[in-house]
């Protein structure tokens, strides 16, 4: 294996280091290091990262391969500095069964663009009516830890209470997509004052606050690990805050969309604002910011949810809900939590790294940048600034709500255990 010496990166945004790769592992980490025979990366300054992992990515394979594969979707998660991703079940067929996940799982090992870790469904054809095969999907060579039913809810609680009792045994988790179904239906916007005066059937705060409460009671009950996705509320964060604060095994995500973009933004009846849960108010993107910033949500998780253009070129009431979000993801963070202040950029390392790997037990992600741990490893450029041009995207979808909108940041290199997948922004 080859030899990398990254020379003169800001390791976690800190002071300038070299960093040498032998192999797949991190050999050294220091000032002058020199390497003879080395492929050396001149790094100026740009800041290196453990190699960022999500815990909420759409591949869309099997079934919807028009939409997405798992080998775009990885080249997509390349582009945008991840080194491992956790694919969501909500496949054709869905992922319930030892037999589907361990398809994802070898599809990932054979593009190897990245890691490739499948959810596997709570429930049977996520109708939230029996549980899916939990440890035999466990038990597979996948190895699953962590289940969901995202874009349904579980929202029979007697399903939920069986599905946290299950999985304690082996200390996975049960992912939520907390959505009160009665509460929702026909919604399709945020409900507050700009559904009102746009008259489209309004999603209110406590359809996924009330879930949350819930499932958090659960989780105590039964002394089980339950994580919260897409997290959108300023509602939602209070109850997170209060179960913490009680020693509930409760985590939470934060999607980057939720921390930049707002619902005056559907106004345009622009189908690319068209997401689950919905973009909510500037007083929630506030509320969330801040609790991402204070630890009361854990991470930062895309729900990269990409879509043919067919389904978001048409009317809102018809438009396919989600967006893309591979590849901007750092570079929104970088906007609304580093530029701000909000965050370091060793705090972006913790919720965009270090903490869904624990959440999901990526092993060899979220390590630190140190001697002797796997090389996987992304290189950003803070300094640049651009338009974001989906032309450019890896991603087979294009459905960005950030098109024409300037970005700061860009990854520049990613690497996994120690193999370059981007180079000069450019995949290998």
């Amino acid at each position: 294996m080859s030899k990398i010496l990254i020379r003169g990166a800001k390791v976690l945004g800190d002071e300038l280091q070299d960093v040498l790769i032998d192999g797949e592992t991190i050999a050294e980490v220091g000032q002058g290091l020199s390497a003879e025979g080395a492929e050396v990366v001149e790094a100026a300054g740009k800041v290196l990262l453990p190699g960022l992992v999500d815990l909420h990515t759409h591949l869309r394979e099997p079934g919807r391969e028009d939409s997405e594969t798992v080998l775009t979707g990885t080249r997509a998660a390349a582009s945008g500095g991840y080194t491992s991703v956790f694919a969501m079940a909500n496949t054709f067929p869905v992922a319930d069964t030892a037999g589907v996940v361990e398809q994802v799982w070898r599809l990932g090992k054979e593009h190897g663009y990245c890691d490739v870790q499948p959810i596997g469904a709570v429930t049977v054809g996520l109708e939230g009516k029996k549980l899916a095969e939990l440890g035999a999907m466990h038990e597979s060579a996948a190895g699953v830890t962590v289940f969901s039913d995202d874009g349904k809810c579980v929202d029979d609680a007697v399903i939920m209470r069986r599905a946290l009792e299950y999985v304690k045994a082996f200390d996975g988790v049960v992912a939520q997509h907390a959505q009160e179904p009665r509460l929702t239906e026909g919604a399709q916007m945020n409900e507050g004052v700009v559904s009102a005066e746009l008259g489209l059937g309004g999603w209110p705060a406590v359809a996924e606050e009330s879930i949350i409460a819930r499932d958090v009671l659960l989780a105590e009950h039964v002394g089980s690990r339950v994580h919260i996705c897409h997290l959108s509320t300023a509602g939602s964060v209070e109850i997170v805050r209060w179960a913490k604060s009680r020693g509930i095994r409760v985590t939470a995500e934060v999607t980057p969309h939720h921390l930049l973009l707002t619902d005056e933004l559907v106004r345009t009846y622009d189908p690319v604002y068209k997401v689950n849960p919905p973009l909510r108010t500037e007083r929630d993107v506030m509320a969330l910011r801040e609790a991402l910033a204070d630890g009361t949500i854990d991470i930062v998780a895309t729900d990269h949810a990409p879509h043919p253009h067919e389904d978001k070129d048409c009317e809102w009431a018809a438009a396919a809900m989600g967006m893309v979000g591979l590849e901007t993801a750092l570079s929104v963070v970088q906007a609304t939590m580093v530029d701000t202040g909000l965050l370091d950029w060793a705090g972006v390392a913790d919720r965009m790294s270090v903490k869904p790997a624990q959440i999901g037990q990526a092993t060899g992600h979220g390590r630190p940048v140190s001697a002797g741990e796997p090389a996987n490893l992304t290189l950003v450029d803070t300094e640049y600034r651009g338009e974001v041009d989906p032309a450019g995207f890896a991603s087979r979808s294009r459905n960005t709500p950030y098109a024409g909108r300037e970005l700061p940041g860009r990854v520049t290199h990613t690497w996994l255990r120690g193999k370059a997948t981007l180079v000069d922004g450019k995949l290998t």
